[in-house]
């Protein structure tokens, strides 16, 4: 596998994208949409991911409408997508997609909030 500095070749970039569900390769960039409840949850995901982005200081491309949120990784100073994008793309599935253990002392959401 290249080094995380390093362009993945298209079969990389596949692989990686098989443990990634939702995400997908397109325009040079591995992709994602967030579906949200509305605007409010679509704000609070995009600080979310904005702040994980920020202390990674690696900043992907986001689209934001009422009820979603679009992120493309690619990292512009390798020419395209490295293991950093897959590291950002898990972390950033992690934070948006967390939701509180069965049985824990947090409840959670009755709503979808983000999916």
């Amino acid at each position: 596998m290249a080094p995380k500095d390093s362009p993945y070749s298209d079969a990389e970039i596949e692989a990686q994208l098989a443990r990634l569900p939702g995400w997908r390769y397109e325009g040079k960039a591995i992709r994602r949409v967030y579906e949200t409840d509305g605007w409010p949850v679509t704000l609070m995901l995009v600080n979310a991911l904005g702040f994980v982005a920020e202390a990674a200081d690696h900043h992907p491309d986001l689209t934001v409408t009422y009820r979603r949120v679009g992120v493309a990784l690619a990292t512009h100073s390798a020419g395209g997508v490295t293991g950093k994008d897959f590291e950002l793309a898990r972390k950033f599935d992690e934070v948006a997609l967390w939701r509180p253990p069965a049985g824990g002392a947090l409840a959670g959401t009755t709503d979808r909030f983000v999916r």
